[in-house]
């Protein structure tokens, strides 16, 4: 019989490197993702950062004169922007990629190419919201884009034009994130790796992801609807013409305030991996520290109108929103007692990673009680717009959700790139930050409370605020510093850091079971689960007293120990493509295209030609790009196996 082969066409073929700039350009391994979402997003917190000095400088003293108005309002919009959508949400995002699959006992994402065309989107979209920069107008409208005021009659130019197709760019990566982390958790854990034993921070990754998926679709549909308004003149949030005024309020809050929870619960995950590790005992109340994860989430839902109490939506709506945002603290308060109680009792080291975790819940505490203030609609009436409202969400985000990513960065860095950060710089680091932070947002809660406004570029003398501001300014830039000595620490290590063992921090759970760096295979065979915190009941048995002791060596693995035979066993790993990288590009360039459909407003009767150019591009490069990731083969015939 005879039989045929067909050459398939050398573009359709996938490439085999995993080397240099084109490794990098088209991986699909999780690791590497995980590592290029975290230095792509510490890129932007340098940028946000900058904004906020500028910010800062400006409102130094009263009558600043640093910033113009104009400026002053695209600069604190784009700091709010770049900080949640490009900061602290692809950060999270990092350890997510890295840290979940190992600590599940997967090889990889149960998605690799939707995961790195994630990871391109995520990194267009935010060139894409700052090249706004270049064409003269950057988003002024606050991050929250209130609409009428964003609509072209009211803010002209292209400016909320980038902000409302940026944030759709961005949300088609997140979108893509949760359907792939939810998939991932639910499919590919090891065997024993039942859901309550899966380690915290996988835990609150899975929640984030379902958050993602439920508050991002209504985000887009107002967005949607916002370049509607101002490209082809419908009437969706334009009061004049009949549209409900708190439309666009409803549609945000709905989105904006399980945001909130998008952004700190994968930080409430870190911490709860790194207080057990350094008080040397279990995380205490585990199945309560988890379900209240899923609590907040569920709760998060039903409160977004507690941002609108001024907005007249009456006694009735006010009271039900008043008590649901006070139910929300109690989920709260139960992760804070189980992380007390976890460190009670424990022989606590000091370390970087712990310093951070413990600064996390001290500040965060103070920013949720803070945030039950808001939850009593008369006292509401008081705080809303003022600087009140900003130190507490900055000790909600800066304070919870940065402090934990820092937590987060000392305790995996060695196994992420196989090298220690250095402790006395991780210190100063900490302390300098934590110094630094609160003298900059613990102010605001009494220049706020002395009835400051938000978002004002300037401010006279005589009112009382002159000393709280000039504090803000100098712990704005002692934070700066401190940002600083972590950029020498990380270039250190590079260099001449100590090299990390599997096992640094005598950790629990799998992702310390394997060497640092991660191999490409993550484990050498496949784990097989027998209890929670798995790898240190490897480690350690208990005395007739409780107490942990040591196994003894050679009766249990480490991860200099393994199996290194098993390298050779045929492990398969999904080929790079380049698909995700075109499929990005083209919805980058058709966002451009729309942002220059119509440059003189919906009431011109002229279409850009460069515009509709831009449109075409763009769908037949992603059209392109999606029947090249269909048609090109699942791997390559002899491709390398691990």
């Amino acid at each position: 019989m005879a039989t045929t082969s067909i050459e398939r066409s050398a573009t359709l073929r996938r490439p085999s490197s995993k080397t240099g700039l084109v490794g990098w350009l088209t991986t699909v391994d999780h690791k590497k993702i995980g590592i290029l979402y975290g230095m792509t997003a510490f890129a932007f917190f340098i940028v946000g950062g900058i904004e906020a000095l500028l910010i800062r400088m400006q409102l130094a003293g009263p009558n600043g004169d640093v910033l113009t108005a104009e400026v002053y309002n695209q600069l604190f919009t784009m700091h709010g922007v770049t900080m949640i959508f490009l900061v602290i949400m692809p950060m999270t995002a990092a350890f997510m990629n890295y840290v979940m699959p190992i600590q599940i006992g997967a090889r990889d994402m149960a998605f690799p190419r939707l995961n790195a065309m994630s990871y391109w989107l995520f990194l267009l979209g935010g060139l894409f919201l700052n090249s706004s920069f270049l064409f003269g107008q950057a988003p002024s409208g606050g991050w929250f884009g209130y609409a009428p005021n964003s609509l072209f009659a009211y803010n002209p130019g292209p400016g909320m034009d980038f902000y409302a197709v940026g944030l759709q760019i961005l949300g088609i990566a997140s979108l893509a994130s949760a359907v792939n982390f939810i998939v991932t958790i639910l499919n590919l854990r090891a065997p024993g790796m039942t859901l309550l034993r899966m380690p915290v921070f996988s835990w609150m990754t899975f929640v984030t992801a379902f958050l993602l998926l439920f508050a991002l679709p209504v985000l887009a549909v107002g967005l949607f609807e916002l370049t509607a308004d101002r490209i082809l003149g419908t009437n969706f949030f334009d009061v004049g013409k009949g549209a409900d005024p708190i439309l666009w309020q409803h549609l945000f809050w709905v989105f904006g305030h399980p945001e909130v929870y998008i952004m700190i619960l994968p930080s409430f995950g870190i911490v709860s991996e790194v207080l057990p590790v350094f008080s040397r005992k279990p995380l205490f109340g585990y199945a309560a520290v988890v379900f209240a994860g899923a609590a907040i989430a569920f709760i998060g839902f039903g409160v977004w109108a507690h941002h609108m109490f001024a907005a007249g939506l009456g006694p009735i709506a006010n009271t039900g929103f008043a008590l649901s945002s006070m139910v929300i603290a109690v989920p709260t308060g139960i992760k804070i007692f189980n992380w007390v109680a976890t460190m009670w009792g424990g022989r606590i080291r000091l370390t970087a990673p712990m310093l951070f975790a413990i600064g996390l819940v001290a500040q965060f505490t103070i920013g949720g009680l803070s945030g039950v203030t808001h939850a009593i609609a008369p006292h509401d009436y008081q705080q809303t717009d003022t600087y009140y409202i900003v130190a507490h969400f900055h000790y909600v985000l800066f304070g919870g959700g940065m402090f934990g990513i820092f937590a987060g960065l000392y305790y995996w860095w060695p196994k992420i790139f196989g090298r220690m950060l250095n402790e006395t710089l991780g210190k100063l680091n900490f302390w300098t930050m934590f110094v630094g932070f609160n003298l900059a947002f613990f102010p605001m809660h009494m220049s706020g409370l002395w009835g400051m406004p938000r978002r004002t570029y300037i401010f006279p003398p005589g009112m009382g605020w002159d000393l709280m501001n000039l504090l803000s300014t100098i712990g704005a830039f002692t934070i700066a510093f401190a940002v600083l000595v972590f950029i020498v620490n990380a270039v250190r290590s590079h260099r001449v850091g100590e090299e990390a063992t599997g096992d640094p921090w005598d950790g629990r759970t799998l992702e310390w079971s394997v060497e640092s760096p991660t191999p490409e295979h993550n484990f050498h065979e496949t784990p097989i689960v027998h209890s929670r915190d798995d790898w240190w009941n490897t480690k350690y048995e208990e005395d007739t007293q409780g107490r942990p002791v040591r196994v003894p060596a050679g009766a249990a693995d480490d991860g200099e120990q393994l199996d290194v035979g098993a390298r050779e066993r045929g492990i398969h790993l999904p080929d790079p493509s380049y698909w995700p990288l075109v499929v990005a590009i083209g919805i980058t360039v058709i966002g451009y295209g729309i942002v220059f459909l119509r440059p003189q407003g919906p009431a011109s009767n002229q279409w850009s030609a460069g515009g509709i150019l831009f449109i075409v591009l763009g769908v037949v490069t992603l059209l392109s790009g999606y029947f090249g990731w269909v048609l090109e083969p699942l791997e390559e015939p002899g491709g390398d196996d691990h």
